[in-house]
């Protein structure tokens, strides 16, 4: 299974749970299983990250961690219409598109091998949502792609504090 995260996933992971500075562990690990091949960033989700600042941008940027993250794929234009057409509405309009964002290439990537790829975000369900305001995991449920967050993975690779390479 290819884990792709969403930029809110590394975004909040170190605002939030496992700040670089106090978990460098669990991003030696995460460095690890993109080497591995377990975890990867799709191009449209790294560029939105490193568009900002910080102690997370200058380690996405080194070329070590760039090379052992960075999905090596391009979103296939055919998937990324479905997605939007299918997951959200087929008459966007370009505000409701801008609203989107990127998502929908990073679950087209699912979209692309849904047996062996999960989508990993930390956005939530709420079904109610319409058009532009609808969320991954429920987009991802009703394309029949994998959805969790990073907790899922870090439970599915076996993540510990005390994890070696």
């Amino acid at each position: 299974m290819i884990y792709l995260f969403d930029a809110d996933t590394l975004i909040r992971a170190d605002n939030t749970y496992y700040p670089l500075n106090r978990f460098p562990v669990f991003w030696e690990w995460l460095q690890f299983s993109g080497e591995a091949g377990f975890i990867k960033i799709p191009l449209e989700q790294y560029e939105e990250i490193i568009a900002g600042n910080g102690r997370l941008v200058d380690w996405l940027k080194t070329e070590d961690v760039k090379a052992a993250l960075l999905f090596d794929e391009e979103a296939e234009p055919a998937h990324v219409t479905e997605v939007t057409e299918r997951g959200y509405a087929h008459d966007l309009d370009e505000a409701e598109q801008e609203a989107v964002g990127k998502d929908p290439f990073l679950i087209s990537y699912g979209f692309a091998d849904m047996g062996d790829r999960c989508i990993v975000t930390f956005e939530v369900s709420a079904p109610s949502k319409q058009r532009k305001n609808r969320k991954i995991p429920d987009v991802c449920k009703d394309l029949g792609i994998s959805c969790g967050t990073i907790f899922d993975v870090i439970e599915a690779l076996d993540f510990t504090t005390d994890w070696k390479p």
